[in-house]
């Protein structure tokens, strides 16, 4: 069965087969030219210029961006070094102050012992001259006392 069909489709191919070279070929490269020249005037330039614009403006953009990167990157560098000066002087005023504060109080608790201890001494010398006074009064009444006790236990009077 299959035999039979092969002389029918190769007289077909004779006559107007794939390949046919008559009129329509030249026909079609033209055509395709002219459409490909339309395509380039119409629609391939115009993309073609666009794309280049926007690649120009992204490449633009991105040098802008990168000088703004370093422009940041220096003023971060900046502020960062006056930061670490700032943190110096702030812990030199720091220690100034607490060496300060430590002598002002080093001088008043030496100020308060040394009026605590004349006061300490003035209290000790109010009760010496008081316990002088007292034993004065003391040795007084212990010769009024012993004269008296005396006078009762023997009745008369030494002189």
């Amino acid at each position: 069965m299959l035999y039979a069909l092969v002389p029918t489709l190769l007289a077909a191919e004779a006559e107007g087969g794939l390949f046919d070279l008559d009129a329509t070929l030249p026909l079609m490269a033209a055509q395709f030219l002219i459409l490909a020249l339309i395509l380039n005037a119409v629609l391939y330039k115009p993309l073609g210029q666009a794309i280049d614009q926007r690649a120009d403006y992204i490449r633009g953009k991105h040098l802008d961006a990168q000088e703004r990167l370093e422009k940041v990157k220096s003023l971060t560098a900046e502020y960062e070094q006056a930061l670490a000066e700032a943190r110096r002087k702030s812990q030199s005023i720091v220690a100034d102050a607490q060496a300060e504060a430590q002598k002002l109080a080093a001088q008043t608790v030496a100020d308060a012992q040394r009026q605590a201890q004349s006061e300490r001494e003035a209290a000790q010398q109010e009760i010496d001259s008081q316990r002088q006074t007292a034993l004065a009064a003391l040795d007084g009444q212990v010769a009024v006392l012993s004269r008296q006790i005396v006078q009762k236990l023997l009745g008369f009077e030494l002189g």
